[in-house]
């Protein structure tokens, strides 16, 4: 027969509240540490017109004008990389390594810090109707997707279907580019 030790409330919890202080305070610091990096990265590639008005945000930014981010994305997953071995996906033959998604994620925190809004995120309202239209827009491209590739699917026989229920629940017609 085994032995279980029950812990108890009564039982001390001051590792607990050490602990739980911790982690809030390299949170909080976590969140300003992203936010002033974000701001580096703003104040370094986003472009300005002569005013100094904001036209394009860093992670906006195209072909060779993307160069100097994609650069400083690099240096951003080597650094952690370097930094710990956890965030090393994969090496290959030649010694380059791959990132696990963690950096992605990180990454991901910086842009969202900068202003950015990632594809399928419902800004303003939360409500269950702008959510559920978000959600059909997504299948009805998939679908559609699905169809330009050639490949055969149950659910082109319900595109219409979904894109009357994206009417119903907007008021506007099905629109791939919005």
């Amino acid at each position: 027969m085994s032995t279980q030790v029950i812990s108890s409330p009564a039982i001390d919890t001051g590792i607990l509240d050490i602990a739980r202080s911790a982690l809030v305070e390299t949170a909080v610091k976590t969140g300003k540490v992203i936010i002033d990096y974000s701001s580096a990265i703003s104040s370094i590639f986003d472009v300005k017109d002569v005013n100094g008005k904001v036209i394009t945000k860093w992670y906006d930014l195209e072909g060779k004008d993307k160069k100097g981010v994609k650069a400083e994305r690099a240096l951003f997953a080597n650094t952690l990389m370097d930094r710990d071995a956890k965030f090393i996906k994969s090496i290959d033959k030649d010694g380059k390594r791959t990132p696990t998604a963690t950096v992605d994620t990180y990454w991901m925190r910086v842009k969202e810090a900068s202003g950015y809004v990632p594809s399928g995120r419902v800004t303003g309202s939360n409500d269950v109707d702008t959510k559920t239209a978000t959600e059909l827009k997504t299948m009805i491209n998939r679908i559609l997707k699905s169809e330009e590739d050639g490949q055969e699917c149950h659910a082109s026989m319900i595109v219409n279907l979904l894109k009357e229920a994206h009417i119903v629940l907007t008021g506007e017609a099905y629109n791939a580019k919005k």
